[in-house]
């Protein structure tokens, strides 16, 4: 597993009329956190798009426990829990204010796509190269899975899918 943290502190703009800092900020802080860890590991997003790859936001998520306000200085921590597979890369977020309460749990599954035709390509073997010791054999061997997705394989369809079935009587 890989983790990096980042400061950020909450600039007044960034909050709201309660004073707490608006949820779409919360991306941008996701953004400054993942950017800041692949910096750390050698990996330019500059560099990346040079060479015609793009990595858009597959999927997002955020789950608020406690607000965060203005001038608060924040840690932002990234975790890279499972290797990054195909052409998608898992990145999940922890966020803590000073004291060290978790504020804000989040993700962003990430797509590497050609920026020329805009579809999925797979992952840069030198990107590959700077995560793979990161990560032990048991972690590389499961799928690229985002954490509200993980559950037993026998659970039941959510009742969304399954309107217009007969439901089994088991008879």
């Amino acid at each position: 597993m890989y983790t990096s943290d980042t400061n950020i502190r909450v600039r007044y703009a960034e909050t709201d009329q309660m004073g707490y800092v608006y949820h779409g900020n919360y991306a941008a802080y996701f953004e400054v956190c993942r950017t800041e860890a692949f910096r750390q590991l050698g990996i330019s997003y500059k560099d990346l798009e040079a060479e015609g790859v793009g990595m858009p936001v597959g999927e997002i998520r955020t789950r608020f426990r406690l607000p965060a306000r203005y001038d608060d200085l924040l840690t932002v921590r990234l975790l890279l829990k499972q290797p990054a597979e195909g052409s998608r890369i898992l990145f999940e977020y922890e966020i803590y204010n000073e004291a060290k309460e978790l504020l804000t749990e989040g993700h962003t599954l990430m797509v590497f796509v050609s920026m020329a035709t805009g579809r999925p390509v797979p992952i840069p073997g030198h990107i590959q190269e700077k995560l793979v010791g990161y990560f032990s054999d048991e972690e590389t061997a499961g799928p690229l899975t985002p954490p509200h997705e993980k559950r037993p394989a026998t659970a039941p369809a959510p009742a969304a899918f399954l309107k217009g079935t007969e439901p089994e009587t088991g008879e």
